[in-house]
Order: structure tokens, then C-alpha cells, then sequence
């Protein structure tokens, strides 16, 4: 005798119904999505409310926790370095607020040394004026927030200008930049010629005599409504004394350094580094190590 089953037609779910569950499916995916970017803005929330707390509390443990908890991996600049693979390091490190305008210095929970600074204006550059608008086209100088390390230091240091100092100071001066290139002659109304001699700038004149252009901070080169702009590994495109007497570099151009303006401590006028008196970039040199963390809020 054969036996047959039947299935009851209401076993089958119908295709509305898994369409459903499809799309709940997907609400659900969504929804974790959100919660995860939720949470990744308390996070971050947190993380600045707990920097700040530091310089009062037993700090590095707190520290660490706050930027495990808020997922900084890695230092806030490309090219800064991450956590330190010595934990002895941990034992001291540098906090500076922006809002404040001031460093301390901590080893555990004991402040060793804290001073005034100065940190970045915040200002916006065009690179050129007619794309003001456009964030490539533009420079803004802004202190870095997050955590950085101490990765060199220097004594008297030299500033290599960044080619916004030279169309700062064109702005300022209405003249036109314009890049001094190695091999070609730049020829000026009365007949001299501006060129690249070595690690000169030199003005040579018609009846060949030859003059070499002094160079520094405010001896930028200015003729016929023109600001010449140095190549890289010429004496005019290398100040001294700007920095001051020493230099603390983080990574990216940014440093605690030095200063020639002792009365732009304690403001918002930096290009973005971080300025310090000559007398206190001095004891923040002998007292603090290749390594140190550096925490910016």
C-alpha cells in the first residue's frame, strides 16, 4: 500500500512574506549602522571632555583609556608616531590646551613645568585668489588636536619657509609671487637679471657686475611688483633666529619651538606650531625626551 504526503499549503511561507523578512533584514543592518556612528561621536564626545580633565587627575592611566575607548589608533598627523613601544615613555608627556594657551609638562601626577603659549591663528590663506573658496586651494592655520610625540629636537633651529610664507607676505605687500627656478634668469625693466647662483640669490646687471641679494625674515625679494620665491637649498630660503633658540618636532611641519616675537605668547597667531619664550623652549629641551607624548585639546 503507497503512502503519500500531503503538505498543507500554509507550511509554504509565501514570497510576501520573505520579502519582509528581507527587508527587515536590512532595517535592522541600518539601524546598527547608525548606533555604530552614534557611538563613534560619544566616543569622540568623551574622548575631548576626558583630555581635558588630564592635567588634574592621576592622568596618564585616564589618558590611555580615553583614547583606547575612543578608537585613536594611531596620532591625528600621518606622519606622527603612534603609541610609544616603551611604556617607561608613558611615565612623562606634555599637555597643551588650545583655548588656554598653555603647556605643562607631567611626569605621573606631579606637574614639573607648565608656561604660556602661543598656538595656531586659525586664519585662512588662498593659494590663489581667484579659488579662494576651494579647501585645496587654500592653507588654514590651525594647531593640530590629538596625540603627537616628541620626534627630534634641535638647537638653533633654521625655518625653511613653506611657499605660503611667500604669498602671505605678497598679500601683504601687493606684489605678485613667482618661483625662482635654477638655470633660468628672471629679467627685470632696468635690465638686471635675477638668478640662482649655488646657494645664492644674485642680481646681475648689464655691465656684468653681479650683487648677491641678502636674504632672512623681511628681506624677501620685491622688484617690479614682484616677490621672488627661493628654491629650496638656497641661504635665502633659510631664516635664522625665527624659531628661537630650540625645537621640539611632532611630525608635519608642526614643533614646539622657540620665538623672535616674545609678545605673541599667550595669543592665537601661529602658522600652527606651537610658540614657546626662548627661556622656557630651553627648559622644556633639557627636561623633556625623544618620545614624548604630546596631547593637543
Amino acid at each position: 500500500m503507497r503512502t503519500f504526503t500531503v503538505q498543507r499549503e500554509d507550511s509554504v511561507p509565501p514570497r510576501s512574506g520573505r520579502r519582509l523578512g528581507f527587508l527587515l533584514v536590512l532595517l535592522a543592518l541600518a539601524l546598527l549602522g547608525s548606533l555604530g556612528a552614534l557611538s563613534a561621536a560619544m566616543a569622540e564626545a568623551r574622548y575631548e571632555r576626558d583630555v581635558a580633565r588630564m592635567v588634574f587627575n592621576d592622568n596618564l592611566e585616564l589618558l590611555e583609556d580615553a583614547r583606547r575607548s575612543a578608537g585613536r589608533a594611531a596620532d591625528s598627523l600621518s606622519g606622527a608616531l603612534a603609541a610609544s613601544t616603551d611604556p617607561s615613555q608613558e611615565d612623562s608627556y606634555i599637555v597643551i590646551s588650545i583655548a588656554e594657551h598653555r603647556l605643562w609638562y607631567k611626569k605621573q601626577d606631579q606637574v614639573v613645568f607648565s608656561t604660556r603659549v602661543a598656538t595656531g591663528s586659525g586664519k585662512v590663506l588662498a593659494k590663489n585668489a581667484r579659488k579662494s573658496s576651494d579647501k585645496d586651494s587654500q592653507w588654514k592655520f590651525e594647531t593640530p588636536r590629538g596625540r603627537l610625540v616628541v620626534q627630534s629636537k634641535e638647537t638653533d633651529p633654521a625655518w625653511v619657509p613653506p611657499d605660503w610664507h611667500y604669498v602671505e607676505v605678497g598679500q601683504k605687500k601687493k606684489a605678485q609671487p613667482v618661483q625662482l627656478k635654477r638655470g633660468a634668469g628672471y629679467q627685470l625693466s632696468d635690465g638686471s637679471t635675477i638668478i640662482v647662483d649655488n646657494t645664492d640669490i644674485v642680481r646681475r646687471y648689464p655691465d656684468g657686475r653681479d650683487e648677491v641679494l641678502e636674504g632672512g625674515d623681511g628681506l624677501e625679494i620685491i622688484a617690479d611688483g614682484k616677490l621672488f620665491i627661493p628654491p629650496f637649498g638656497t641661504s635665502h630660503r633659510r631664516f635664522q633666529g625665527v624659531l628661537g633658540s630650540h625645537r621640539l618636532n611632532m611630525g608635519d611641519g608642526y614643533a614646539l619651538h622657540g620665538t623672535n616675537a616674545p609678545n605673541s605668547i599667550g595669543r592665537s597667531v601661529s602658522h600652527g606650531c606651537v610658540r614657546l619664550r626662548n627661556e622656557d623652549i630651553e627648559t622644556l629641551y633639557q627636561l623633556v625626551p625623544v618620545g614624548t607624548p604630546v596631547y593637543i585639546y
